[in-house]
């Protein structure tokens, strides 16, 4: 199966033009965060998730930790999806999903150890896929994405193994580790943003290399499972 890669940290609409025409999938939008690169207002998320074509779908990351702040902050920029960024309350994300039943909803687990699958069951009869990050949502300032940081990709590969849900893996992803990233965990996507930048702006070179290496190695993967 083709591993689907979602661009994020997308800032304009120049940007989601340069992701799409590189191939992109998805294309996220990141409103406002206690930290982190990439927030933009979310007037600019509206104007970009009105121009992008489908099927290019297009997140709003959003920290909100309520479904009714969710479910304002989704109707305020039109997203095809909602990324969850916080580990919210169980019961707001089935409240949500009573909201915004045509909006695809994506929980973000931040990875820390191994009891990052304890929270599958609690999310997954809600949400349409899991995004697993490398934040730190109970620092002093939470950490809710954007770190550049890889985690630990056994725990990663594990939960890819526990569910059902398609899972997106994302932290310190570049051309240089993905292929190992791709075998070691199996993600039905990708989800990446400084590993496709250069001094705060989309790369196209940095892009272009990293869809390479994912084609590549989606291609070198099949032909192994063919084989076998």
């Amino acid at each position: 199966m083709r591993t689907r890669i979602k661009v994020c940290c997308i800032a304009s609409p120049q940007e989601a033009h340069l992701a799409v025409q590189a191939g992109a999938d998805a294309l996220g939008l990141v409103a406002r965060m206690p930290s982190g690169p990439g927030p933009i207002p979310d007037t600019m998320i509206a104007t970009v998730t009105a121009v992008v074509p489908p099927p290019v779908a297009t997140f709003l990351l959003t920290s909100e930790t309520t479904a009714e702040a969710i479910s304002a902050h989704v109707r305020a920029t039109n997203p095809a999806t909602v990324q969850v960024v916080s580990h919210i309350a169980p019961e707001e994300s089935e409240k949500l999903a009573r909201l915004e039943p045509h909006v695809r909803r994506v929980q973000v687990i931040h990875v820390e150890g191994p009891e990052a699958l304890d929270l599958i069951p609690a999310y997954a009869p809600h949400v349409h896929a899991f995004l697993l990050d490398s934040g730190r949502p109970n620092a002093a300032i939470a950490e809710l994405g954007g770190t550049g940081r890889a985690h630990d990709w056994e725990v990663s590969a594990a939960f890819v193994r526990s569910t059902e849900r398609p899972v997106f893996l994302a932290g310190g992803l570049s051309a240089r580790n993905v292929a190992e990233a791709i075998r070691q965990v199996r993600p039905y996507g990708l989800d990446l943003c400084s590993g496709v930048r250069t001094n705060g702006r989309l790369d196209p070179e940095k892009l272009a290399a990293f869809m390479m290496a994912v084609s590549q190695t989606d291609a070198a993967l099949a032909t192994a499972n063919a084989i076998s």
